[in-house]
């Protein structure tokens, strides 16, 4: 007979079940109040724990403009803590006392809080007796900072007066928004990189943490080195300030003119490849515009009639056309294999017969895809093939984290010999710009080359990285394809591309004071599913080129997208290139007045309205005859504005007097002087162009009221 007696232990078991179940339930509770009610407590208490060893974060490196000036440092910012407990019954007293004082003083350099609100919230950290009670809720910069130590409690030592903070690196960018999403940012948090060159040189600029040995003696923690940081180091970058600068003012200006979706320049130098401006502009819900993405590099689109040139320089590399054979465009119209192709001015009758040249020239669609259907359709793999070699479709390895290289898709044939990703059209479309991907960064890469006489440069954003004034490491010109066309090919589509903007299509994108070369681009952007025509049709413009024609610098990219008709490549992006390359080009001007002058003649400037004093000083300097006259019967002091006007041999000077209640006339001036005679009136002045000013909207001789706004129309 067993001795197990079940109705006795079953009861013992079922007893101590129970108890150990309510005493994991009970451990559960009591984590989750730990975990929610003294979680504050807990987190102070483990805010006070030090360990033995610390790391200590180096100064990351800076980003240097390619003439030295910063674009991205770090500067120390600071949140600050109160510890209510440290210093005793004395520290209460003194609290007790100061604490109306500290308020207004913390309320006149955080205005956005008053004192009461502030007292309100420092006595709640007083009565939960909190060891590290956060006194302004964002961090603040160091000039701050020491304002904050200024006052009562705070100015006393940490042990004594419980004022302590955290200290932080901060990256602050000195010229602002200025190339933004190519310099990069940081979390600022977690002091971690974003985009851009912050985040692709990320392990050059962060250097590497230090270590300290943290050893309490009498009662006091003292911090002993072991390895000191290894702080980051600087990287000299490609970007011109001034020129960045330029780019992005005439971008914004031309989109906010057309009221454009998207703006990307690219300025590149054509020996190097170096990249001196990238601009990259989105309309955002406000109406203003700002860098939000880097599309330069990422935003691969079908390119349109700039890719053209592309097409054109493979076919007159392999010998297939030169540039006397004719085309036959008829009235702007023909069928492609069961699709009829256009050219822009099919309406207005077409080209009629035109050669491969003046196909460029005024960016014949039909022209383009007539001779790479006509040559190519049996064969579309060596066109592809030839996209290839003349570098269009080159993946170009930028160190920007985001960049996409190009999609040329290569015809493919199945098992039975028949093209399975391939139609009859794929080639004429795809020759202007169609059915292909390509990114801004590789369109102007490939003109670069064409400026280079066929030496294809790789964009080049980082030159070096130096520390303590010494180069650890040099990135020079790195050369992708020495030659991507036959010699003669390459001078052959220079001349066409400066016959573009000589006598074509990109006139606007023209200088009259140094050749410009070039092509057009207009096209329609495709919104997937919905194909090219849903809605309201957008427009991706563009214009790529170089300057000077003669002896190319810079290569250049303009590309805008917006929405709607008039849309155009040539009006619109070229316009762009223009105020870029004339404003590029006058900032390399270095000229002597003695060399420029012709000593057969006499040599009479063109004088700016506005300062007369100015004007007749300079004038005096270059030896040249003025005379003064007086205008108006009011005189008030200096300086003393006016009017010049040039005759033989002399330049008369005419000193006007306008009363301080009437608006003058600032026609002729430059920005400067206009605007600052106006603002001396009360006016509210708006600056539109460049140049002198041609028109003013408040008209001169009228009563100037404070407030009122003027509008100057420059050219």
């Amino acid at each position: 007979m067993s001795k197990f007696d079940n109705k006795k232990i079953m009861p013992r078991y079922f007893a101590i079940a129970v108890v150990l179940t309510l005493t994991g339930i009970a451990i559960l509770c009591k984590a989750a109040y730990i975990m929610s009610a003294k979680k504050e407590y807990w987190t102070e208490v483990a805010a006070r724990l030090k360990s033995d060893s610390l790391s200590v974060k180096p100064t990351r490196g800076n980003i240097l403009s390619c003439d030295g000036r910063l674009m991205a440092s770090s500067i120390p910012e600071y949140r600050i803590f109160m510890d209510f407990k440290a210093g005793g019954e004395k520290k209460d007293s003194v609290w007790r006392d100061s604490i109306d004082v500290i308020c207004e003083g913390l309320h006149r350099i955080f205005p956005s809080k008053t004192a009461k609100e502030f007292k309100q919230h420092l006595e709640k950290g007083h009565a939960k007796m909190s060891r590290n009670w956060p006194i302004w809720k964002k961090r603040i910069d160091y000039n701050t900072f020491t304002e904050v130590k200024k006052l009562p409690v705070f100015n006393m030592s940490k042990y004594k007066g419980g004022f302590h903070w955290e200290e932080f690196n901060s990256r602050r960018r000195p010229f602002g928004s200025l190339a933004q999403r190519t310099v990069g940012d940081m979390f600022g948090a977690k002091d971690t990189a974003r985009f851009g060159l912050e985040l692709s040189y990320d392990s050059i600029l962060r250097g590497k943490n230090g270590l300290i040995h943290r050893r309490k003696i009498l009662n006091k923690f003292m911090s002993i080195p072991i390895m000191p940081p290894d702080d980051g180091a600087d990287i000299v970058t490609t970007i011109d300030v001034g020129m960045q600068d330029l780019a992005e003012r005439a971008l914004v200006e031309e989109l906010k003119e057309i009221n454009g979706n998207v703006g990307v320049v690219i300025l590149m130098e054509v020996e190097t490849g170096d990249i001196k401006a990238i601009v990259n502009m989105v309309k955002c819900a406000d109406g203003g515009y700002r860098e939000t993405v880097n599309k330069a590099i990422s935003h691969r689109c079908e390119p349109g009639s700039v890719f053209k040139v592309a097409s054109f320089l493979v076919a007159l590399d392999d010998g297939v056309v030169d540039t006397s054979f004719v085309i036959h465009t008829g009235s702007g119209v023909m069928p492609m294999h069961g699709r009829d192709m256009k050219d822009h001015n099919w309406r207005r009758g077409g080209y009629q017969d035109i050669n491969v040249a003046r196909t460029l020239e005024v960016s014949s669609n039909i022209g383009v895809s007539h001779v790479i259907d006509k040559f190519y359709f049996n064969n579309p793999e060596k066109y592809v093939d030839g996209l290839h070699r003349v570098g269009i479709a080159e993946d170009l390895q930028l160190p920007l984290v985001g960049y996409t290289p190009p999609i040329i898709r290569r015809p493919h044939k199945n098992s039975r010999g028949q093209y399975d990703n391939w139609s009859k059209t794929a080639l004429a479309w795809m020759s202007i710009g169609y059915e292909t991907q390509v990114a801004p960064i590789n369109t102007v890469t490939f003109y670069n080359a064409i400026a280079n006489n066929g030496r294809m440069m790789r964009p080049r954003f980082v030159k070096k990285v130096i520390k303590n004034g010494e180069t650890l490491k040099e990135y020079p010109p790195e050369v992708i394809k020495e030659q991507i066309a036959k010699p003669q090919t390459i001078k052959t589509m220079q001349t066409i591309l400066e016959h573009v903007v000589s006598q074509g299509l990109g006139k606007k994108a023209g200088s009259p004071m140094f050749k410009v070369a070039g092509k057009t681009g207009t096209a329609q952007v495709s919104k997937g599913k919905a194909g090219y025509k849903s809605g309201t049709v957008d427009y991706w413009l563009s214009f790529a080129g170089f300057f000077p024609a003669d002896k190319p610098r810079y290569s250049c990219i303009v590309c805008i997208e917006k929405s709607g008709l008039p849309a155009s490549g040539g009006g619109m992006s070229g316009v762009v290139f223009h105020h870029i390359a004339e404003g590029v080009m006058a900032k390399h001007l270095k000229m002597s007045v003695d060399d420029a002058r012709d000593t057969s003649s006499v040599m009479i400037p063109d004088v700016k309205n506005g300062n007369i004093m100015a004007a007749d000083y300079v004038l005096g300097r270059l030896d040249i005859k003025t005379d003064t006259q007086w205008e108006g019967s009011y005189a008030y002091g200096n300086p003393i504005w006016g009017k010049a006007a040039r005759h033989a041999g002399e330049v008369t000077l005419t000193k006007t007097k306008t009363p301080r209640n009437i608006v003058p006339d600032v026609k002729g001036m430059g920005a400067r002087d206009a605007v600052y005679m106006l603002e001396s009136r009360g006016l509210t002045v708006k600056v539109q162009g460049r140049g002198k000013v041609k028109s003013q909207s408040y008209a001169p001789g009228r009563t100037a009221i404070s407030g009122a706004e003027c509008v100057l129309v420059m050219e």
